[in-house]
């Protein structure tokens, strides 16, 4: 149960089960729809790389505050460490804090780690339902982290997923998690060695991966498709190819982040391949039904999510209304 330390003893800590509990997907999914139509502030995120003498990749710190005026105001911080498989730790570590917005007053503080995750997941499967098929039965998910049982998990929350295959760089990876899955959800699920294998037979490609060159490409793609990128923070970091793109029509979770901050989208637009003209709508303009989602059931469309701190204050704000109820 969410502890109150001796020196804020109105600051609640939530442990990873609080957050489980308090986060379950049908509800917060909803949260995410109710604070993509409403007033946040949110400040461009706080992006840096350092360098990290024991990897040979750079490390990142990333800064996301996010407040709604006479509120509550969040921020969360994160550093991410490609690296850290040597170590046999998580590559992201995070710390979220809630205040009062007016009085400043710290009302929790937890592990981020579960809490993106969660609300990740959430924003993938929020977007899914304006622009996947309704009727959506399958699902490619490629990654094997932290991520992917969770998109799996809420992608099955709006659609009728029955079958998923899971495809990871190791393949023995990918098979346990299969594995652990099929102990827990009640539909069939397999591990893949070859992602063309089984690509045109999916509505859902979803990708969480740390891939710096594509590992999705157009070529397998087949009309009325769903693509779902969730992996590329960085502007040199990719998932998809220019031709998955091409064929694609193209969302995203925050039109003035994704663009800049996702190789999936920046590469392609010094390219020339895409233009910020082709990008359709962003998950405010969709919650808001300002713009359309899926149009016809042949299209495809693609969703590149980088994170949008509302996204974590949403969560962060049902989180502790579960706890203090």
């Amino acid at each position: 149960m969410a502890k109150k330390p001796s020196f804020a003893p109105n600051m609640l800590q939530p442990n990873e089960r609080d957050i489980e509990e308090a986060l379950a997907y049908p509800a917060l999914i909803e949260a995410l729809r109710k604070g993509f139509k409403e007033d946040y502030t949110v400040p461009m995120r706080h992006h840096h790389d350092f360098k990290n003498p024991k990897s040979d990749q750079d490390s990142t710190l990333l800064l996301m505050p996010a407040w709604q005026a006479g509120n509550m105001l969040g921020l969360k911080t994160v550093i991410v460490s490609p690296g850290n498989r040597q170590f046999k730790l998580p590559a992201i570590h995070g710390t979220y804090l809630l205040f009062n917005a007016i009085t400043g007053a710290l009302l929790l503080q937890c592990d981020a780690r579960t809490l993106t995750k969660k609300r990740t997941a959430a924003a993938s499967a929020l977007a899914a339902d304006y622009l996947a098929r309704p009727d959506s039965r399958r699902l490619l998910m490629l990654g094997t982290g932290a991520l992917a049982p969770e998109l799996i998990k809420a992608h099955r929350t709006l659609r009728p997923i029955e079958e998923v295959w899971i495809w990871g760089r190791r393949y023995e990876k990918a098979k346990a998690l299969a594995a652990r899955l099929r102990q827990e959800l009640d539909i069939q699920i397999s591990a893949v060695r070859d992602c063309a294998t089984v690509a045109s037979k999916t509505d859902i490609l979803s990708t969480a991966t740390l891939a710096y060159k594509p590992i999705l490409f157009g070529e397998w793609l087949v009309p009325g498709q769903h693509l779902d990128l969730v992996g590329s923070y960085k502007p040199d970091m990719r998932e998809a190819d220019d031709e998955a793109i091409q064929r694609s029509k193209v969302y995203v979770d925050t039109l003035e982040g994704a663009p800049k901050e996702s190789g999936d989208l920046y590469i392609p637009i010094q390219k020339a391949v895409l233009d910020l003209s082709d990008i359709q709508a962003d998950l405010f303009q969709l919650c808001r039904r300002q713009r359309n989602g899926r149009d016809t059931p042949q299209e495809i469309t693609l969703f590149k999510s980088v994170g949008h701190a509302l996204e974590d204050l949403a969560a962060a704000q049902l989180l502790y209304r579960h706890l203090v109820k």
